[in-house]
């Protein structure tokens, strides 16, 4: 699968599980405008990408496709902290 089209297919994912899981009460959603990569590899016949989305909920999310299975992998990951420590 070529980059673009991997990309593409990742921001739907996300798309559809954010609003999948969103308060209904804020009556809100996104569109794949709202998403926006953070990181993108290509190797071989596989794909990984770092996603977030405009929202302010620390959520960012890891999709992994497997070429040789033709599958992806979808983690959803909530950032919990964010520190600087000095050294």
């Amino acid at each position: 699968m070529d980059s673009q089209k991997f990309i593409d297919i990742c921001k739907e994912l996300v798309v559809n599980y954010t609003n999948e899981h969103l308060d209904k009460s804020d009556n809100k959603q996104i569109t794949t405008q709202d998403v926006f990569v953070v990181w993108n590899c290509k190797t071989l016949q596989n794909n990984k990408a770092l996603l977030s989305t405009v929202l302010f909920d620390g959520m960012y999310y890891e999709l992994t496709h497997n070429g040789d299975k033709q599958e992806i992998y979808f983690d959803a990951y909530k950032k919990w902290e964010n520190k600087c420590i000095e050294v």
